[in-house]
This record gives C-alpha cells, structure tokens and sequence, in this order.
C-alpha cells in the first residue's frame, strides 16, 4: 500500500519537477525517439501509417468508454474522425454499422487499412454485430470490407486484440486475430474475407495461453502473474505480425516469454484439422515480454520490451539488438514499421486505474513515437 501510494505521489508531482515523461530522458540509450504525436485524451492503442505519411490511430474503449474518435487520422496536430464522425462517434447507430472499440489496425501490401474492432464499451457486454474486422480505402474513406464475429468464434470474454492481414490466400485475402481473452481463453482466428468464414484455432494449446509462471518487473515493481490478482495487463495471444512474404505468421502472448510461428498455408486451411495445425507451430525461442510486435522488410521482428522500457529487434540471425531504451517507453504498445522507421503507441497500460487499486496513474499527454532504422 505505501509502495503504491509513493508512486501516486511521485506521478503527481512529476510535472512541477520537470516534464513527467522526459525527466529521465539521460539514460536513453540506442537510437533516440522522435515524438509524433502528443494526445491529452483519450487513450490510444492501435497506429497504421501510409506509404505517403498519413497516420491512423485507434482509441478502444473497452477499458475507458470515452465520447472521442475510436479511429481517426492524425494531421496537423489534431484528430480527424475516419472515416466519419458518424462511424468513429459514440452514437445509437446499429454496433454492426459503426466503429465501437478500434484496438489493432494494419495495412496490407495494396496500402489498404484493416482494423479490428473489438466491439467492447467498458462496463458492458458486447453487443451482436459489435465486433468485427473493417478495411478501409484511405483515399476515399470507402468501406471495402466488413466481417462480423459471430459465436463461437466470439466468446463471452473475447478481447480481440490485433490482426495482420495476408493477402497471398484466400480469393479476398486471410485475416489473422488474436483473441487475447485477458488469458482466459484465448486462440487465434482465422478469417476468409470474401465468403467471412471464420474459426477459433490453437485454442486450449501452450502456443497462445498465458504463462501462469510469469513474473516481470514494469517501473522497477515486481509483478508475478495471479489468475485471482490483476496487478497489470494480462492475456494470451496479443502481438500478430507477417513475414515479409506472408508466408508465415509470428505471435506472443501478453503473458509470456516465447515467440511462436507457423506457415499462413496451413493456418488459413480451413480443412486442417488440430493436429496438423498443432504440428505445423514451431517455437521460436525466447523473447522479451510484450505487448505489439512487428517486421520489417528484411524480417527481423521488433518488440515492444514493456519491462526494459525499450525497443528490442530480432535479427534474422536469431540474434538480439537493442533498439531504444529511453524511460518515455512505460508501456509500448503497437508497433509499425514503414518509410525507414518504427512507429510505436504509449498509452501507459500499466499505470490504468484496473491494475493499481483504483487509482489512475496515468500522466497525458500518451504519444506516438518513432524510431529511425538502420
């Protein structure tokens, strides 16, 4: 109890100190950040970003059920609903018809934006038709296409919570999810985006559950996994990204140490059973605990290392390298790769008022960095 009351202490007082987020900005190490965006409200989540530039940022609402843009572009300093007031509003239009809790978003090859919408508003069950995966045309605005969750594959406790798109099968293209499921029942699914077929797969596996081992430390506080104390984000499958053939698919899990991959041709066979999906999953090796995940052109995997405070690559070599360290990066988590750098969401997860007792530990502005690649 006094631990935590030093740090709501510490956090409040930080702005009169110096800047609450740069005051520790001389132990950065590695390449320095870049701050795109600062947002006073709300919370952000989700980032795609354009061949050309534009940036696109989600804002859920399924742990703050706030009145802002649950998707919008960010330009010349401001939040611009898209594609519309209308989609990216609260409002009382059908959840099927309108954006209600935007978490992860993508673009594919064609420079299309995909998000997934995890349908949830803080406090209350998810409503039918409320979860989805939306693409967007980012020219026009267009709807192109939308694929409700039914159940099964949608679960009472789903947390959809990112997704990647593969456009190399399927005659529309596959769309893989992770349902991270807050670590209670969390699987992959896989969507057909012409005919919406879709599944849970890997479910009840190791390859996306928790680790009920797993200890970490966020903010040098010591935290070990309970199922009955939630003391920081949790949850199975979360951080998705695609090699940059599409030919395989990576995933961690919130909750754990281990990166996992398997070939999109088997995952998006709607006729492999689970021993052959099962088979197919190859353990990749250890990796920092994180949140999002990503690839860039010439494969290697970036990490959002939540409990370093840093931006760790994964080389094609199997080897690790440090690509940022810097006391701004509390909680990363999205994480992009395009025009030469990495874009990286800092909604200070951890510090929500859900993980400290009640108490919001949450300093505004959140920001959007990124980082410059070699």
């Amino acid at each position: 109890m006094l631990g935590n009351m030093l740090r709501i202490l510490m956090l409040a007082i930080a702005p009169f100190l110096c800047s609450a987020l740069d005051c520790r900005a001389q132990t950065a190490l590695g390449s320095p950040l870049e701050v795109v965006a600062r947002i006073s409200s709300p919370d952000l989540s989700g980032v795609a970003v354009t061949e050309d530039g534009r940036v696109f940022i989600g804002f859920p609402r399924h742990a703050d059920n706030h009145s802002g843009p649950t998707l919008a572009e960010y330009k010349d300093g401001a939040l611009i609903p898209f594609p519309n007031t209308a989609m990216s509003l609260p409002g009382e239009k059908n959840p099927a018809d309108r954006l209600v809790s935007v978490h992860g978003m993508t673009m594919d090859t064609q420079g299309r934006l995909w998000v997934i919408d995890d349908g949830k508003e803080a406090g209350q069950p998810i409503k039918a038709g409320a979860a989805k995966i939306v693409g967007f045309d980012v020219d026009t605005g267009r709807t192109i296409a939308k694929v409700i969750l039914p159940a099964p594959v949608l679960l009472r406790i789903s947390h959809m919570n990112d997704l990647r798109i593969d456009l190399t099968h399927g005659s529309a293209g596959t769309a893989f999810v992770t349902d991270s499921s807050f670590g209670t029942e969390p699987a992959l699914v896989v969507v057909d985006l012409a005919s919406g077929r879709s599944r849970r797969i890997l479910e009840g596996t190791a390859f996306v559950a928790i680790d009920k081992n797993f200890m970490t430390f966020l903010e040098f506080e010591p935290h070990v996994y309970s199922g009955n104390i939630v003391t920081f984000p949790v949850g199975g499958a979360d951080g998705i990204t695609l090699s940059p053939d599409s030919s395989r698919l990576y995933w961690t899990s919130l909750t754990g140490r281990r990166l996992f991959s398997a070939p999109t041709a088997v995952l998006s066979n709607f006729g492999a059973g689970g021993a052959e999906l099962v088979m197919s999953v190859r353990d990749e090796g250890e990796r920092p605990p994180c949140d999002g995940i990503a690839t860039d052109p010439e494969g290697r995997i970036y990490f959002g290392a939540f409990d370093q405070e840093s931006v760790v690559r994964r080389n094609a070599d199997g080897t690790f390298t440090l690509i940022a360290h810097d006391p701004r990066l509390t909680w990363p988590d999205a994480l992009q790769v395009a025009n030469g750098y990495l874009y990286v969401t800092l909604g200070q997860w951890n510090r929500h008022a859900s993980f400290n007792g009640g108490h919001d530990l949450r300093v505004p502005p959140y920001l959007l960095v990124r980082i410059r690649l070699d």
